[in-house]
């Protein structure tokens, strides 16, 4: 398991942020100023809540909410910052003690506020995907993330960052929804899929009442410097192309520029890949990924010698503080994933697995990053269905291809 470094990043007042959020988030802005006063100072607070547009949603669910909370700030480890995430309630009457919860962690959109999930429309994937879910008896609570759709930077992959959000989102949403029981799964994809482990391994101790049974974790990454540095002489190759790596190490470094005055993005990139990086703080991926390969970049013409040395803050904050988990860990990975290699996700598999934490792995011949989403859907009922029962799970550290 790598190490996990302090974080040394200059920060935001949280009493300015949230000021700033009442002028540019209308959730945040309509609400009283009585309720923005008797929530400053509490994590997972809710400070605003509006019905989600129809076109936002999930097709057939029930009542659905954007709302606005208070997060503790991923970045700094202290001071609160306003959050958006949506709550989708399954149609019909609630099961006896409420709907138990899926907490969804969305892979990677983008890092400017009009990326932010709760502000566009379900792809056809996620859509299908989280339907399942719904139909399987979840309520879904789905966080933006902290600076994404409100003031402040995403710092992109930052664990802290994500397992924060995500934790306060279920707070905020067991508060403040009567038809939600403290019954969860945690689930995400892709940044996502690191995010829900990040929040898996955060919850003892940052949120020990909330009762997290499992997770569920596709495409999921993980960095190690062994890992990263085959992965870049791999990519070294005369033939290697286009990489959707690229797109990510943009954001990555627009996450890191955001906060870090210390960060020179021409240490990480050539010349040739710095005018679309400058782009990327403003893209949404789909956008980003059509200039990057109209530009011909590849991860052999775009990164510097420096490129480690000046991304170092930001790949320490992908680690996670530990990878013994109190709840079993499902994953799935595609063995044609190109947006997060393989080795990737199961070099994951493996630290947790000698860590000491209950694996559930599966691999999906044939199938690339988005593929796997969906196809993991029949395993991951079984292994929810376990869990959620309070029983036990088959370890599987050594995946077979299915």
């Amino acid at each position: 398991m790598p190490l996990h470094y302090p974080r040394m990043f200059s920060f935001l007042l949280a009493g300015t942020a949230l000021c700033a959020a009442a002028l540019t988030d209308p959730v945040l802005a309509a609400a009283p100023a009585s309720i923005q006063k008797t929530t400053a100072h509490k994590p997972g607070a809710l400070v605003a809540s509006a019905p989600l547009a129809d076109p936002l949603g999930l097709p057939d669910a029930g009542r659905s909410l954007r709302i606005t909370y208070l997060s503790t700030n991923g970045i700094t480890g202290k001071g609160l910052v306003p959050v958006t995430a949506e709550i989708i309630l399954p149609p019909g009457p609630p099961p006896e003690g409420g709907w138990p919860i899926v907490a969804w962690a969305h892979g990677t959109v983008g890092v400017d506020d009009s990326c932010a999930p709760s502000l566009n429309p379900y792809s056809d994937r996620n859509s299908a995907y989280l339907s399942t879910w719904m139909k399987r008896g979840f309520a879904i609570v789905a966080t933006d993330y902290q600076g994404l759709g409100t003031p402040g930077t995403h710092a992109y992959l930052d664990t802290r960052v994500e397992a924060y959000s995500v934790l306060d989102s279920l707070r905020a949403a067991l508060s403040s929804v009567p038809d939600l029981q403290n019954k969860i799964m945690i689930v995400g994809q892709s940044q996502g899929g690191g995010a829900a482990v990040a929040t898996a391994a955060y919850a003892p101790t940052y949120a020990p009442e909330l009762d997290i049974r499992g997770t569920v974790a596709t495409g999921a990454p993980y960095v190690t410097p062994e890992l990263l540095g085959g992965l870049l002489k791999a990519a070294a190759r005369p033939d290697a192309g286009y990489s959707p790596l690229i797109d990510y190490v943009f954001y990555l470094a627009a996450g890191l520029e955001g906060h870090d005055s210390r960060f020179r993005p021409e240490q990480a990139f050539t010349s040739k890949a710095l005018a679309v990086y400058r782009n990327a703080a403003h893209e949404c991926l789909t956008t980003l990924s059509r200039q990057t390969k109209d530009a011909g970049l590849t991860l052999q013409n775009s990164l510097q010698p420096t490129f480690l040395k000046a991304m170092s803050p930001a790949l320490q904050a992908m680690t996670f503080p530990t990878l013994k988990l109190a709840q079993p860990l499902f994953t799935g990975t595609g063995t044609e994933d190109r947006d997060v290699p393989p080795p990737l996700q199961l070099g994951l598999v493996k630290a947790a697995c000698a860590a000491g934490s209950t694996v559930q792995a599966h691999l999906y011949k044939g199938l690339d990053h988005s593929q796997t989403v969906n196809a993991s859907l029949p395993d991951s009922a079984t292994f929810t269905t376990a869990v959620m029962s309070g029983k036990p799970v088959s370890p599987q550290c050594t995946p077979i291809p299915q």
